[in-house]
């Protein structure tokens, strides 16, 4: 109810709907808070009654209801908030005597005043951003409590260090109000584990996403000492990440790390459903260069198929010729957008015209004939590039810097 000469109306619809659906038209009251955060605390209870918080976590952004970037601990909090998050939380165990891994969560008004909302009890998605920050591992700790054991640690003994952010990779569309996608994972590259990043998968390329399971690929952690460091490994370790064969959100996870609202700690329960549009335009659109890197990535991935394929050597030469360059016809979609492209090959050396536009040079070094490495290199003005590819079918991807960049073959492999 936003006005309060509504309220009666609006009671009276309610207790109808109650009546209807449960036989009982007794409803709650409820504060509505605006603005809102999700911001949860981290307990743990032992056999002894005893409790301990490992402090709390921000899981603010959201769709449907879902979370999509947890952090830990929460940002902009006083030390005061965080103090009375943590008695709170710990209150609540110890009331009902509770055992093991559990998540107490809270909305939190703009003013830092917070409001229970329920209790988890069991381990959560987003657990390995509490681990980092504190250096304990919370499914060891369940295993000794459920043996009997008590609490390894004290609350005095916790303490927490650094900062450390969870993506949730997701089989999802963005663009369609994160519809979840289905496929294969034909192509599924992570960037290397380290003590600053964990990667969670419970797949592997060639496994497909169907209907009847969340479709989360991975989750996507990194710790730094600081909130903008964190922010800034998460995203250098998305960029390597490479998944090609469905839709995914990784490219809307790089726009909210670098959105301007979140880093300024100023994001809300709301913020992605009612800035979707404004967050989808600013997805990875690729320039002239990239189109042309495109249309290069999938002729040389066309010549290795066929050289791999014992085709005819009128093929397999690729852009060899004895007196005339070879020319090449297609038509390349991403996006909504479509292009004419056209590729003038002189053994490396080609030329990209797009939409019948000035052409755009390339020196290309790589991939060589036969070569199975999906990575680009090419040297322009001088100095080398490198971007890694992925192409099945019709279909083919750059893994830029700003994100992956996904591109639709509307025209067959032409030679003149």
């Amino acid at each position: 109810v936003d006005d309060l000469a509504d309220f009666s109306n609006q009671l009276d619809a309610a207790k109808r709907e109650a009546k209807a659906a449960f036989g009982d038209d007794d409803v709650l009251l409820e504060k509505m808070i605006l603005g809102a955060r999700h911001v949860e605390v981290q307990v743990f209870g032992d056999n002894e009654g005893q409790a301990v918080h490992l402090f709390e976590r921000d899981c603010s952004l959201q769709r449907r209801h879902q979370k999509v970037i947890e952090e830990a601990p929460a940002p902009g909090l006083t030390r005061q908030t965080r103090a009375e998050l943590g008695r709170a939380a710990v209150a609540a165990a110890e009331a009902v005597g509770y055992t093991g891994a559990g998540t107490v969560e809270f909305i939190m008004a703009e003013d830092q005043s917070f409001y229970f909302m329920e209790m988890n009890t069991r381990l959560q998605v987003e657990h390995p951003v509490s681990e980092m920050i504190t250096g304990v591992d919370l499914v060891e700790w369940q295993l000794r409590v459920a043996a009997g054991e008590t609490l390894p640690k004290t609350q005095a003994d916790l303490e927490p260090n650094g900062c450390a952010l969870e993506a949730r990779l997701y089989a999802e569309n963005p663009s369609k109000r994160f519809l979840p996608a289905t496929g294969t994972l034909n192509h599924l590259r992570f960037p290397p584990a380290a003590a600053d990043l964990r990667i969670e998968t419970g797949v592997r390329q060639g496994d497909s996403i169907g209907i009847y399971y969340d479709p989360m690929i991975a989750k996507v952690v990194a710790w730094a000492e600081t909130r903008e460091l964190a922010i800034a490994r998460l995203q250098q370790a998305l960029q390597q990440v490479e998944v090609s064969g469905l839709v995914t959100n990784l490219g809307f996870l790089q726009c909210l790390l670098r959105d301007t609202t979140f880093k300024e700690v100023r994001m809300h329960t709301q913020y992605i459903d009612r800035e979707l549009d404004t967050l989808l335009g600013t997805l990875p659109v690729a320039n002239e260069e990239q189109l042309g890197l495109a249309a290069l990535a999938h002729l040389a991935r066309l010549t290795r198929d066929s050289a791999q394929s014992n085709s005819s050597p009128w093929v397999t030469l690729g852009s060899w010729r004895s007196l005339t360059p070879s020319r090449r016809r297609f038509g390349l979609q991403h996006g909504d957008a479509r292009y004419a492209v056209e590729v003038e090959s002189r053994g490396n050396a080609h030329e990209v015209r797009i939409n019948g536009g000035a052409p755009a040079s390339f020196q290309v070094i790589s991939p060589e004939l036969g070569e199975p490495a999906n990575v680009i290199s090419w040297q322009k003005a001088g100095v080398m590039h490198t971007m890694p590819y992925y192409g099945d079918d019709d279909r083919l991807e750059l893994f830029a810097s700003q994100g992956t960049l996904s591109f639709k073959l509307e025209a067959d492999y032409q030679l003149d």
